[in-house]
């Protein structure tokens, strides 16, 4: 214990400058996470418990009933971070062993957040059959499955596939989860400002998983398709991008959005827009002062990418920008993944369902935004941070329920006893507190 305080002393110390001790401290630990032991062993005579004879009970009581695998083993509270490596962060295609770090760093979220206990399947493959082929082949040991970091459009095809084949929740983090914490900022942003979200035009930089998950999630909350305005590396999404009609995403929102007709790329897509979300290449200067500039009155920006923002939170103020939102910590309003996935798998989880549900998302992205708006939003302050532990519950707490109520859960319980579960497994993560 002395030494983790140590530990924590030293990480204080030097956490104004991450990335210099990041290779360091990765090399010190040789990895971050590792296997530990739920069970008491007090003697060597424990493991007729643990293991043979014992374990055969529950192996033949698992025989003749599956369900019963949640009741004997950790199935119930395990996740497969699943990867090929193909779009990591804003790295681009770095591969299965260089994903890695970053995979263990999500089972860290996890965990930490979430009470999770998840594990990186870094796959030393880019065929989509064969991947899904791998998930179906391991997904008795898990009880869900998190696909991270996969490039698009195979991801989509991924994730229909999985979700239709398995009767376990199934979700792609790059599209869900960055599309569900995005909505939950903008509900309050929204607030702030004084605009609703049926009647605002918003411009997409950006036509990935990500943000084509983003405009979905943004209408099934109440926004317009006609007024959303996407726009891919070469231009604004249109009739006339016949060019895109092989992806049958894109051409969905070729199809839907951009009643105006707007032709153009960056700029004109922004142009007169309320609010601007940019999931695209990091920046800075992939968005000019001068478009925020354009856009009208009250203007909310999400500038999203990684490493760096696509403009930065100072420029985009600059520009006229009231609300500010990026993917970092080190700048207000940070829209991180982390505030969803954790607790969205929790409440599933605990009430065993079988998917993830969009409805279920929706759910978490209106806790979060709730939470927040009941903890006094701001201009500066539109979203929860990490540290906000108890937002965690709550959020886990609302995607069961929805679970329930949608019948796609196995356990059936009582609010109270939903949300009892939930804190049990978050609040039993030690170190919980820094």
């Amino acid at each position: 214990m002395n030494d983790m305080k140590g530990v924590k002393e030293e990480l204080s110390a030097v956490v104004d400058n991450p990335e210099e001790v990041a290779l360091e401290y990765h090399s010190r630990y040789k990895g971050k996470i590792e296997i530990g032991l739920k069970v008491p062993i007090q003697s060597y005579d424990d493991f007729a418990i643990w293991y043979t004879p014992g374990v055969a009970k529950p192996s033949l009581a698992i025989k003749e009933r599956r369900a019963r695998v949640y009741e004997y083993t950790n199935k119930g509270n395990s996740v497969a971070i699943v990867s090929d490596g193909t779009r990591v962060l804003g790295l681009g295609d770095v591969g299965a062993e260089a994903a890695l770090p970053v995979m263990e760093g999500k089972a860290i979220l996890f965990k930490y957040l979430g009470g999770v206990d998840a594990f990186p399947l870094c796959l030393a493959t880019r065929d989509a059959e064969e991947l899904i082929n791998v998930v179906k082949w391991v997904a008795p040991t898990f009880g869900g499955v998190n696909l991270e970091d996969i490039a698009s459009p195979k991801c989509y095809y991924i994730l229909e596939r999985l979700r239709d084949e398995l009767s376990m929740p199934v979700w792609h983090d790059d599209q869900q989860g960055t599309a569900l914490v995005i909505l939950a900022g903008l509900i309050n942003a929204l607030k702030v400002v004084g605009k609703r979200l049926n009647e605002v035009t918003i411009s997409l930089i950006g036509a990935g998983a990500a943000n084509i998950n983003v405009a979905k999630y943004l209408c099934m909350a109440g926004a317009k398709y006609g007024n959303i305005v996407m726009v891919d590396s070469k231009g604004i999404l249109n009739h006339d991008r016949v060019d895109v009609k092989g992806d049958k995403n894109k051409w969905e929102m070729c199809e839907k959005t951009n009643k105006a007709g707007r032709i153009g790329g960056i700029k004109e897509a922004m142009r007169d827009t309320d609010v601007c979300i940019a999931l695209s290449t990091p920046g800075p200067g992939i968005i000019k002062k001068d478009w925020v500039a354009g856009m009208a009155e009250n203007a909310i920006v999400f500038a999203c990418a990684n490493p760096v923002p696509e403009i930065l939170p100072g420029e985009a103020k600059e520009g006229g920008a009231r609300i500010v939102a990026t993917g970092r910590s080190d700048f207000e309003n940070q829209t991180n993944n982390s505030l969803g996935f954790p607790a969205v798998f929790r409440g599933t989880l605990d009430v065993h369902a079988t998917r993830i549900t969009d409805e279920m998302c929706i759910e978490a992205a209106n806790a979060i935004a709730r939470y927040a708006e009941e903890s006094g939003i701001s201009e500066e302050y539109i979203i929860p941070s990490m540290a906000e532990k108890e937002m965690y519950v709550s959020e886990a707490v609302a995607v069961g329920k929805k679970a329930i109520e949608q019948g796609v859960a196995g356990e059936k319980m009582s609010v109270e006893e939903l949300e009892k579960e939930v804190r049990k497994k978050i609040e039993r993560v030690e170190g919980q507190s820094p």
